[in-house]
Parts: structure tokens; sequence; C-alpha cells
């Protein structure tokens, strides 16, 4: 929003109910009076989250108001959905992005999946990646592991949740227990209670309680970076992926699951990628960056170059305020 006022929009920031993207009867009825007390013709940008959930307010009110979703990934894909769940979600985001006069998406990747998939038609879409703040960088490449006692730090950022699929990357770091290292898990424990106990159990059953820290959710999660060896996610898919955009931006080797906008956004050379679920893939790619240097440091310098070609927030704005502005008057 910030970037948007600066380049001369006025913008009102309408929060919705937390019950997104299953919102109750009353969050709903709640959410329909907030677009309905909406002046005509606003130009109203709504999160895809929300956006997909509401398919009978985009159709009531997108003759009178200008409808734009910003889409980051598409709610039938999260991971773990009953097959009917699932299809449901579909339906009802697809009927949604009917009525958007503009979608705007955080990868080519996202739109390439609403244009097949949900039928969007390629002139209403527009790639806005999400900006990227530069750090300050060493000239020279630090040499030696930068976690403590010398010991490899692996850094992973994710919900724990089954899309993130936090329980490969502990299979895979139990073949590799024979090596130094130490691994920190960032992310809410709380938004899917079932799954981090799971996990939980089984960074136990495999003996790395004393090495795998599941850290919980940060508010800030930018001082994770610069102490980390090698960053690592075995998420299913991703809309973007805003963590392998810090972590590129920061010089990290990034291990990675090639599916989703990650397999667009992180370059072969920046380091390991892998079939999502495919734990022994995981597992050599991990291996040979934590017993070659020389590879870890040829990746770190990789994804430092592609973290610096990334947008910033200006752009983002930009891109943003374009597909607004076509939205007419």
């Amino acid at each position: 929003m910030g970037e948007l006022r600066r380049l001369g929009l006025t913008v009102d920031h309408l929060r919705l109910p937390a019950g997104f993207p299953r919102p109750s009867p009353a969050e709903r009825a709640e959410t329909a009076a907030a677009f309905a007390a909406l002046a005509d013709g606003s130009h109203v940008l709504v999160d895809g989250l929300a956006f997909g959930a509401i398919p009978e307010i985009a159709e009531e009110e997108h003759g009178r108001l200008r409808l734009a979703a910003l889409v980051h990934h598409p709610l039938c894909l999260e991971t773990g959905l009953s097959a009917t769940l699932a299809a449901a979600l579909e339906a009802s985001e697809r009927a949604a992005l009917r009525c958007a006069a503009s979608v705007v998406v955080t990868s080519a990747a996202t739109g390439e999946t609403l244009r097949q998939r949900f039928g969007v038609p390629a002139d209403r879409l527009t790639v806005a990646p999400p900006g990227t703040d530069k750090p300050a960088m060493p000239k020279e490449w630090p040499a030696g592991p930068k976690g403590s006692a010398g010991v490899p730090l692996l850094l992973s950022i994710g919900t724990l949740i089954p899309r993130k699929d936090h329980a490969t990357l502990v299979a895979a770091l139990a073949t590799i227990a024979d090596l130094d290292w130490r691994c920190r898990i960032v992310g809410s424990k709380t938004a899917d209670p079932q799954t981090a106990a799971a996990l939980e159990r089984q960074v136990a059953a495999c003996g790395l309680s004393g090495r795998v820290e599941l850290v919980g959710a940060l508010a800030d999660v930018a001082g994770e970076y610069p102490a980390a060896d090698v960053f690592v996610l075995a998420s299913r898919y991703e809309g973007y992926g805003m963590v392998f955009a810090e972590a590129l931006a920061h010089g990290l080797p990034v291990v990675f699951c090639a599916d989703g906008a990650p397999r667009d956004l992180v370059p072969e050379a920046a380091g390991r990628r892998f079939s999502p679920g495919d734990a022994a893939a995981l597992a050599d790619g991990l291996r040979t960056l934590l017993v070659d240097e020389d590879a870890r440091r040829r990746a770190g310098e990789a994804a430092f170059a592609a973290g610096q070609a990334l947008p910033g927030w200006d752009e983002t704005g930009r891109r943003v305020a374009a597909a607004l502005g076509g939205l007419g008057r």
C-alpha cells in the first residue's frame, strides 16, 4: 500500500473478518455489507484468500465496483484438502475470477495456472512479483560455515502445514545425520496443530531433537538469513515463495522442490532441486553443499546474483498501479 500511495493513489485498507478463506455465514454477511458500503465506481483490490471465497459477492458487486483480484496461490491447490473441498474451492474461485476486471498474480507460474485451469484471459492478467529488499553483502564470499562453532546452519522458513512438507525435510536430515549441521525451522505451530505435533514427534523419533529446532513463528525473519549457510524448503507448491527471494538476496544456496513459481525464481546454479516429496534427492542435495565448500560458495554467488536482479517494491507498486489503472473509470 505504501508504494501505491507514493505513486499518488489514495488507498484505504478494508479489513475483512479473520475466517477467510472459509468464512462463517456471519463473516460472509459482514463482508457483503462492507462491499455494499463502498462508493460506486471504487477500485477494489481483493486478496485471493478472500476473493476466491466470495463469488456471490463478486457477482453482486462487479457491475458497480471496479474489482481486481490479487492471487498468490489458488485456494484449491493447498495440500491436505479433501477432494470434495478442493473441488468446491476451485469452483468458487473460478466463479469469482469471472467477475474480476483485472487479476494480479505474484508469478508467471501462477498466471499460467489461472489461464489454463481457471480460464482467466491473458489480457486480464498482470504479473507483479513481490518486491525484495537487497541487504548489504561483503565484497568477498565468507569462507567457512557461518553457523556457531563451525557447524553449518540450515535454515527453513514456512508455516507448519502439509504443503510446506517439513516432514520430507526431517526425513532427509535423518539420512545425513553423519554430517555436522544444525537446522532451524521457522514457522507458525498454531496454523495446523496436528501437523506441528506430528513434526515434533518425527524429529524426536529420528533422534534429531538436539539438532533440529522448531522455532515457531517470528515477527521478523530478516535476522535469520545472515546466520545461515544454506536455505532449504521442501514445500510442494508455491505461488511465488517470498522466502526463496529473500534467501537469494542474502546469497544463500537454495535447496528446494522444482514445482510452482520457485522453478523459475531460483536458477539451477543457485542450489539443488528435487521432486516434491523426494527425501533421498533432498538429502543428496544437502550433502553436496555441506561437504563441498567450493560448491556451496559457487551456489551462494549464483544465488546472490539472482537476488540482485529481483524487482524492488517500487517496481511491484508500478505494476499493480498499472493493473488498477486498466480498470477504467
